[in-house]
């Protein structure tokens, strides 16, 4: 499997890569490109963790395919859901945040400590 933050063909219409969802070894990644100068939404196959590269690919170079503009906003919105869900994602996260009471507690002395500076500052 080739990491798809270093997959950068084809060249000739790509200049940056940013990803946004990688599921691995035998599942997609999903990205968001600069193709031909213009923002899209692009896909591959990553492989199945062998020595493959997974698809699309040319000469033997992994490669992106740049998802039709009807179906981009989807995809992206659903790659950014699957992100967050990840293990290590924003989901698992916030799940620990809430989990931690000290920190919580604090946030909360915080926040109120701000309400009492605004009450202050317009009496």
């Amino acid at each position: 499997m080739r990491d798809p933050s270093e997959v950068v063909a084809p060249k000739a219409h790509i200049t940056a890569v940013h990803v946004i969802y990688n599921g691995g070894p035998g599942s997609c990644s999903v990205a968001e490109l600069s193709w031909d100068g213009e923002p899209g939404i692009g896909m591959r196959w990553n492989g199945d963790g062998g020595r493959g590269i997974g698809n699309p690919q040319s000469r033997g170079q992994p490669t992106w395919f740049l998802v039709p503009e009807p179906f981009s906003t989807d995809v992206k919105r659903r790659a950014e859901q699957l992100a967050a869900e990840q293990e290590g994602g924003a989901l698992e996260d916030y799940r620990a945040m809430a989990a931690d009471s000290a920190r919580e507690t604090e946030a909360w002395e915080w926040s109120e400590g701000l309400i009492g500076d605004a009450a202050d500052a317009e009496g």
